[in-house]
């Protein structure tokens, strides 16, 4: 009886205690100035519960509508929406550093944290570890595997045309979001192995590669808003959470490694494979094995899904808008394109540019925070607040892009145009709203930290954009013509149902395997 008194008594003290630490710590906080949500200023469960239910996006825009361009969204962090701040929190310098919440991406072995080019939080480790391979993902290296890419963007065709243009499949309904994910991934896949991994021949997620792949992605952006869950949960050392992992994908690369080693032979036409194998042989100080297959890791399973979803995108709100699709069509038309378009072909067309910059704005990859943490000077933000050293803070993407004052007073609406000269705009004038939209621009993150991929991804997006609708007469179903975004961390897109036919001046494309090498 004595010890169950003295348990509750002791529990009651903890509890007390524990709450008069935060309400000193919200007293006390050099943030309380800064308006949010009542509970975000006492705990980060706030916006742990904001992504759970996957509203932060409609609840960052929302907010910083009725509060201002500083916002608190936790006890030590704001959310900021000026896109003028970008290249000050996003430097090229580095001296904002990564959050932790970038921590819960770290690996675990043998009980052991270990980071990666993603996760760590080190410019150091950062700048070490890719400065073996940075030099392998320049436009004219990535060029240099077109035909690989090219591929891939032929079977994706054929695919659709077996499936649903020809014969007795002719007029079913494809939902192109799936078909456009398996291509993603295989294309990734074989411009660094130069194997496919199966998905488009297949029609199938591969050994469940995707789900887990979102699932993953999942975590990290729930979790990550109280990376403390992580120790309990994943990093757990006595008892984690399982979670199902890329073991047949680390395994796949490491054997491949093993045996392109043991081959050393002199390939004429360089996959990312041989490229990571350079790296080893240049800076073996840093690479081993182990390395180049984190590398070939990374480089399949941090590109695929994010060209995905943007391309899903750019698809959609074209298909969406008629208008949109007859200008695009006419420009690749004029443009007699081979087939598939080479990335040269298609990189100078405006209209094409127009649309796939306006569907990457409408549709950013990250449906979150990119978090950053104020470095020892503080930061003085445009209106004269100072945010202490220490706070964590970031930009949404999706608040960025909406910013009425560097996209204009429609933008919520999609309209390519805006990324054209209008009518009555002089020169300067277009050339300044120009550079403001583009310095604005988050798809591949900013500062020393943007997306190493990001010349891949934009070849793949020309590529697929101009072949998709060069060759095919597409139209959404219209009995189930409204797409399913996730609003999770990474925005990942469902349900894109759509009737495909020939257009009348293209032909059947032959098997993949005789025209392989066009270019």
């Amino acid at each position: 009886m004595v010890l169950e008194s003295l348990t509750a008594k002791a529990l009651c003290l903890g509890l007390a205690l524990f709450g008069l630490r935060i309400l000193i710590t919200f007293l006390t906080s050099p943030l309380k100035s800064f308006p949010g949500p009542f509970w975000a200023k006492f705990t980060d469960l706030w916006r742990l519960w904001d992504y759970w239910k996957t509203t932060q996006i409609q609840s960052h825009q929302e907010l910083h509508k009725k509060l201002g361009p500083a916002v608190r969204i936790g006890p030590n962090m704001i959310s900021l929406s000026d896109p003028g701040l970008l290249k000050a929190v996003y430097s090229t310098r580095g001296n904002f550093v990564k959050s932790n919440f970038y921590e819960v991406a770290d690996a675990m072995s043998n009980g052991m944290r270990l980071e990666n080019v993603f996760s760590t939080r080190s410019n150091a480790f950062h700048g070490r570890y890719m400065k073996p391979y940075q030099k392998f993902f320049s436009m004219n290296t990535i060029l240099e595997k077109e035909h690989l890419a090219d591929k891939m963007v032929l079977l994706l065709c054929e695919q659709l045309e077996n499936r649903f243009v020809k014969g007795n499949n002719k007029g079913k309904i494809a939902d192109l979001a799936d078909w456009i994910e398996y291509c993603a991934w295989d294309l990734d896949w074989e411009v660094t192995f130069s194997e496919d991994m199966g998905f488009l021949k297949s029609g199938t997620d591969v050994k469940n590669t995707i789900h887990i792949g979102e699932s993953i992605m999942r975590y990290l952006g729930c979790i990550g808003q109280m990376p403390c869950l992580d120790r309990l949960l994943g990093k757990n050392i006595y008892c984690p959470i399982k979670f199902a992992t890329f073991e047949h994908a680390a395994a796949y690369s490491y054997q491949r490694v093993i045996e392109r080693a043991a081959k050393q032979e002199v390939r004429p036409r360089k996959d990312f494979l041989d490229n990571f194998l350079e790296a080893k042989q240049l800076f073996p100080d840093i690479v081993t094995n182990n390395e180049v297959v984190s590398y070939l890791m990374m480089n399949v399973l941090a590109g695929a899904d994010t060209t995905a979803i943007v391309q899903k995108s750019i698809t959609y709100n074209i298909l969406k808008h008629p208008n949109v699709l007859a200008k695009l069509r006419e420009e690749l038309d004029a443009t007699n394109l081979s087939f598939p378009p080479a990335y040269a072909e298609t990189k100078d067309l405006p209209y094409l540019n127009a649309v796939i910059k306006e569907g990457q704005r409408m549709h950013p990859v990250i449906g979150g925070i990119l978090e950053r943490v104020v470095p020892s000077g503080g930061l003085t933000l445009p209106d004269g607040r100072f945010i202490a050293p220490g706070t964590k803070i970031g930009i949404n993407p999706w608040v960025s892009s909406r910013n009425t004052q560097i996209y204009g007073s429609d933008a919520e609406i999609y309209r390519p145009e805006r990324w054209l000269k209008a009518k009555d705009e002089t020169d300067d004038a277009y050339t300044a709203r120009l550079k403001m939209m583009k310095d604005a621009d988050f798809t591949f993150g900013s500062g020393n930290r943007i997306c190493i991929g990001r010349n891949l991804a934009t070849v793949e997006l020309h590529k697929m954009t101009s072949t998709l609708f060069s060759r095919f007469d597409i139209e959404l179903d219209p009995e189930d013509n409204v797409w399913a975004p996730r609003w999770w961390w990474f925005t990942f897109v469902d349900n894109i149902k759509v009737k495909i036919q020939h257009r009348q001046n293209t032909s059947p494309v032959a098997s993949s395997w005789d025209v392989s090498f066009m270019h």
